[in-house]
C-alpha cells in the first residue's frame, strides 16, 4: 500500500465500532488510523465503548477536539453553547455537528490524500457524508455499492460511457456483456432541477450493474478514478474491490459480541408498563445525551434511567427565548405523568410487542441509525 491515509471513524455508536473490527480483521494489511471526536456530552457507556475497541484493535484511538476549544478547561459543547451565547443546536442549526465533528475532523486530516471509511449498513437507505475538501473519499465497506454518490454521478455521466463499455468487454461476454453495456447507454438526466430522476436512474444503473457482478463493477470504478483527483487514483491496486460483503444490523451486534468488545448498555432494550400493557425501550444512536434528534420515547428512557442527566439537559433550555430540545414542548412538559403515559402508548403502537423477542437489543426503534445523531452525521 502507498502512503495514502486511511481513517476511521469512531463514533462511539454501534456501526462504526464494528466497521473497525471488521476492517481490522479483514484487511490487515491496511494501516488504519482510528479517531474520536468528544463532545463532552457522552454517556459514560461510550467511553468504555471506545476502550474496549483499543484493547481489541491493539491501537489507540486518537481523541480529536475542536481548535477553539482546545485552550479551555470546559468540554467542548458548553464552550460552543456560550459562543452561540444560549442558541441550542436543531435540525435546522447544527452548530454542534460543524464546530464539534466536522471542523476538527478536517483539521485533523489537513491536506494528505486521504480515505475515510464510514459504517453505514448495507440495510439503510441513505448517503453518508462527503467531504467537500478533494483529498478525502470516502468508502462504505458494509454496502452492496462502496462508492460514494459524487463517484457514481462521474462515472455514471455520458462522456464516461465509452471508458467503462471498454472495461466490460474486458471482463465480460454474451448475453452478460450485452446487458451491461445496455445499463451503461441509459440515459441520466443531470439537470439541476430534475434531481430526484437523476437519483431514480443513477441508482436503478447503479444496481443493475451491481446485480451483474459486484466484485467487476468495483475494478470497473477503480479503473475510471484513475483519470480523476481522488485519493484512490494514485493506488496500484485496493484490496476492497474484491469485497462483496453486506452486512445488515444483526451482523452489527454479533460482531461485537463476537470480538468480546460488546454492546453498550444503552441499546439493550428494557421493559416498561402503560395501562397493563408491556413494552420495551432503548437508545437508538450514540451522541450527546441531549441530542435534539432523540425520539420522545428515548427522552423518557433518558429520564428514567438517567434522571440526573435529564436534569442537566433541562438546564440548557432558556423558556424565555423558546431555545428548548424538541419544538413546541419543554424537558419539563415532556415528563409530566399524562405526557410519559402518552408517549408510551404511542410507541406501544408504532412498534407492536411482536418485534425484537429474540434480541436483548431493541432493533425496531423508528428511524434506528446512528447517522440521526450528531456523532456519525459524518462519519
Amino acid at each position: 500500500m502507498s502512503k495514502l491515509r486511511h481513517v476511521l471513524g469512531i463514533s462511539g455508536g454501534k456501526d462504526s465500532a464494528a466497521l473497525a473490527i471488521y476492517l481490522n480483521d479483514k484487511y490487515p494489511e491496511i494501516d488504519f488510523t482510528y479517531y474520536y471526536t468528544d463532545t463532552g456530552k457522552e454517556l459514560d457507556e461510550t467511553y468504555q465503548l471506545l476502550e474496549n475497541i483499543e484493547v481489541y484493535l491493539g491501537k489507540k484511538i486518537l481523541k480529536l477536539k475542536a481548535k477553539d476549544a482546545e485552550a479551555t478547561d470546559e468540554n467542548p459543547f458548553d464552550y460552543f453553547f456560550k459562543s452561540f451565547r444560549g442558541y441550542l443546536p436543531s435540525p435546522t442549526a447544527r452548530w454542534c455537528t460543524t464546530m464539534m465533528k466536522l471542523q476538527p475532523f478536517e483539521r485533523f486530516i489537513g491536506t494528505e490524500p486521504t480515505v475515510s471509511y464510514v459504517g453505514i449498513r448495507g440495510d439503510e437507505d441513505r448517503d453518508g457524508y462527503i467531504s467537500k475538501k478533494d483529498n478525502i473519499q470516502s468508502i462504505f465497506p458494509f454496502r452492496r455499492n462502496i462508492w460514494s454518490e459524487d463517484v457514481l454521478k462521474k462515472l455514471f455521466h455520458p462522456d464516461n460511457n465509452e471508458a467503462t463499455k471498454d472495461f466490460y468487454s474486458q471482463v465480460f461476454s454474451g448475453r452478460k456483456l450485452d446487458k451491461a453495456i445496455e445499463l451503461i447507454d441509459s440515459e441520466i438526466t443531470f439537470e439541476r432541477h430534475q434531481r430526484l430522476a437523476t437519483e431514480r436512474q443513477v441508482k436503478a444503473k447503479l444496481n443493475g450493474l451491481l446485480d451483474l457482478d459486484i466484485v467487476q463493477f468495483n475494478h470497473a470504478t477503480f479503473q475510471f478514478l484513475k483519470g480523476t483527483a481522488y485519493p484512490l487514483a494514485i493506488e496500484d491496486d485496493y484490496p476492497l474491490l474484491n469485497n462483496s460483503d453486506v452486512l445488515v444490523r444483526d451482523d452489527i451486534f454479533r460482531t461485537l459480541e463476537e470480538s468480546g468488545v460488546g454492546v453498550p448498555e444503552y441499546y439493550k432494550k428494557l421493559e416498561y408498563e402503560v395501562d397493563g400493557q408491556k413494552g420495551e425501550y432503548a437508545r437508538s444512536r450514540s451522541g450527546c445525551f441531549f441530542c435534539f434528534f432523540q425520539q420522545k420515547i428515548e427522552w423518557v428512557w433518558l429520564y428514567e434511567q438517567h434522571p440526573d442527566l435529564y436534569k442537566e439537559a433541562i438546564k440548557y433550555e432558556n423558556l424565555d427565548e423558546s431555545f428548548t430540545w424538541n419544538q413546541h414542548e419543554s424537558l419539563e412538559e415532556l415528563v409530566h405523568p399524562d405526557r410519559i403515559k402518552q408517549i408510551k402508548s404511542e410507541h406501544l403502537k408504532r412498534t407492536g410487542r411482536e418485534k425484537s423477542k429474540d434480541s436483548p437489543f431493541l432493533l425496531d426503534i423508528l428511524d434506528d441509525t446512528e447517522s440521526d445523531g450528531c456523532t456519525a452525521c459524518f462519519i
